[in-house]
């Protein structure tokens, strides 16, 4: 297995990988992001500490996120528009990538509420699902959770082919409470088995 691309490109969007450097700007653009969509992704999103949007604290996620994507760990791409490269406006992770006889990952994503009905999360995972399956990572299948209130993002899926697997009672404490999330996959019709494990 290969390393991902760090930059993954789409008609309209640029996907970019954590910039550890020290002075990124990415360090800027993710914090104004978290910054302008607090109120948006609470109701999806597990609770975050009141300073998570402090750029000491995202330059240190930046890097550590920057180790785990060389890693082939968890790869996270920040979501920016090819004609605005610095406005971060999503991300897109897959994370517990396992090797061994699973090949698979969780997928995870996040857009900007002023971004949402234009289509842009489709183009962004079509590239991302175009990764994971490429020869360079050969992931056999990925997951997603989705809270069963989210429309928007079951009907993604659902574009996207991914297939329901079931209900996953209690799955995740979000805003308040611990909520039920329905489970997807999306298998890989490409996967070769590793010669190498």
């Amino acid at each position: 297995m290969t390393a991902a691309y760090n930059q993954l490109h789409t008609r309209r969007l640029l996907l970019q990988a954590p910039d550890a450097t020290s002075g990124s700007a990415q360090v800027a653009a993710v914090a104004d992001f978290y910054r302008r969509n607090s109120s948006h992704f609470a109701p999806w999103d597990p609770p975050l500490p009141p300073d998570h949007a402090a750029p000491d604290r995202v330059a240190q996620a930046l890097v550590d996120s920057a180790e785990a994507f060389a890693a082939g760990r968890a790869l996270r791409w920040w979501l920016l528009p090819a004609d605005d490269p610095g406005r971060v406006i999503g991300q897109v992770h897959l994370s517990a990538l396992a090797r061994g006889a699973f090949q698979s990952c969780n997928l995870g994503y996040a857009l900007d509420a002023g971004c949402q009905g234009q289509g842009l999360m489709h183009e962004a995972l079509r590239a991302v699902v175009g990764e994971a399956f490429s020869p360079r990572l050969n992931l056999h299948r990925m997951q997603a959770a989705v809270r069963p209130e989210n429309h928007r993002s079951l009907a993604l899926l659902a574009r996207l082919g991914f297939s329901e697997i079931g209900l996953a009672r209690h799955y995740l404490f979000i805003d308040g409470g611990w909520r039920d999330h329905r489970l997807f996959d999306l298998a890989n019709p490409g996967f070769v088995w590793p010669a190498d494990w």
